[in-house]
């Protein structure tokens, strides 16, 4: 039968080539489970490695000493990724299993969909190819570079609004700015902006520009020794005025205010602070007196003797208080005796004889009795003291009087004040 005759031809006799199977594994059964796995008849089942695969599960040895069909393990692949316009991808491996593939949209268009797509074992993708659109357009303005106006830090920029341009439906939403609005005021330096539009679909489209203020400025100027200096606005942009003053005993010399010029160099002479020279020669009271005009007060002391018990005492209290008289800005007149044998003295100045009698006549100051009588910067006579006084209550008096306020906030600024 046909059995016996299998067996007397066929049996343990190998047939069809062995197996060499590469990227998987082979099991084989054969008909009357042979020690050859390549017998007539023998079945093998093929299971690929992850990614592979084979066009049969299965393959049998055949009489034509062939298997019935290819068993070889081939890499899997996806199905090629349609190329779109306005974009592109790059893969890492092709169309090949486990191949991932990039997305990249061409110069002004914006992707809708996975950034990313993967080839499963499935043979599928995990994302589709996305699309790109044409976002809606917008222009901004080119604004030029301005200076700020005289004496300011800004400056005011105008600019037409852009409009927006949509490749789609033409429906946009309105344009919004990323910064200050046009007709602002901008301060100086580069600032930097964006308007933004979008369409229906929610697809953006943007510029950017920016917006720079410079300012004119003058080489800087510093206080003169012995003086102060007050600037306006920034003090040495274009327009700025700095106003000059000096210390109580120092003149101004040069200009008393200086402007930042449109040439960019100060209004005026260079400011200098000058020590006080005053002439004891002169001939009235009145000349001696407009010297010391809208710059120093003066403390005029009177006694009718050098050995007046009151004289003595106020001096005695005024000696250790020179740095507050300096402070304030007064200069002490000592007028000493009775005329002929009166004396006047400034510091260490003295004064004719008829120059102290003069002034004593001027401001009605007796010869015979003490008084003290306190003069302003405008020459008006302030207060008058028929008995000493401390240093304390005369600079009391004199923190009250008119520019004082002034001058101490400056003191108080550069750091000026006396150690008690």
């Amino acid at each position: 039968d046909d059995e016996d005759w299998y067996s007397r031809r066929y049996k343990g006799t190998p047939w069809c080539a062995p197996i060499k199977l590469k990227h998987g594994d082979v099991s084989c059964h054969t008909p009357r489970g042979e020690h050859y796995r390549n017998v007539l008849g023998t079945r093998c089942k093929i299971r690929c490695k992850r990614g592979y695969e084979s066009q049969n599960s299965e393959v049998v040895c055949m009489a034509s000493k062939h298997w019935s069909s290819n068993y070889a393990c081939r890499e899997i692949r996806c199905p090629k990724l349609n190329m779109l316009a306005n974009g592109g991808y790059k893969c890492s491996d092709g169309s090949y299993y486990n191949s991932r593939c990039e997305f990249f949209c061409s110069p002004g268009y914006s992707m809708k969909g996975q950034k990313t797509s993967v080839c499963q074992h499935n043979k599928v993708w995990s994302a589709g190819v996305p699309t790109y659109i044409d976002p809606p357009k917008i222009k901004c303005p080119n604004v030029k570079d301005k200076w700020a106006e005289p004496g300011k830090l800004t400056a005011r920029m105008t600019w037409d609004t852009p409009e927006g341009i949509d490749t789609a439906d033409g429906i946009l939403t309105d344009v919004t700015l990323k910064g200050k609005p046009s007709k602002s005021d901008f301060p100086e330096g580069l600032h930097k902006m964006s308007y933004s539009v979008f369409d229906r679909a929610g697809n953006k489209g943007s510029c950017h520009f920016t917006i720079r203020v410079r300012v004119r400025r003058c080489s800087p100027l510093f206080p003169p020794d012995n003086g102060y200096m007050k600037c306006d606005s920034d003090k040495d942009n274009y327009g700025a005025t700095c106003h000059f003053s000096c210390t109580g005993g120092f003149e101004l010399q040069g200009g008393a205010a200086r402007v930042c010029q449109s040439g960019l160099s100060w209004s005026g002479l260079d400011t200098t602070c000058a020590p006080m020279n005053i002439n004891v020669g002169v001939r009235s009271a009145a000349a001696l007196l407009d010297q010391f005009y809208e710059k120093r007060r003066l403390l005029i002391i009177s006694a009718p003797t050098a050995a007046n018990h009151n004289y003595r005492f106020q001096m005695t209290n005024l000696q250790p208080a020179q740095c507050g008289l300096d402070l304030r800005h007064v200069t002490v007149i000592e007028l000493v005796g009775t005329y002929p044998a009166q004396v006047g003295r400034i510091r260490h100045r003295l004064l004719p004889p008829g120059l102290a009698l003069q002034i004593r006549i001027l401001l009605r100051i007796p010869q015979r009795s003490f008084q003290m009588v306190l003069v302003d910067k405008q020459g008006i006579d302030k207060q008058r003291y028929p008995f000493p006084i401390t240093a304390a209550e005369l600079f009391t008096t004199i923190d009250t009087l008119p520019l004082r306020k002034d001058e101490m906030v400056l003191q108080q600024e550069v750091g000026q004040f006396c150690q008690s």
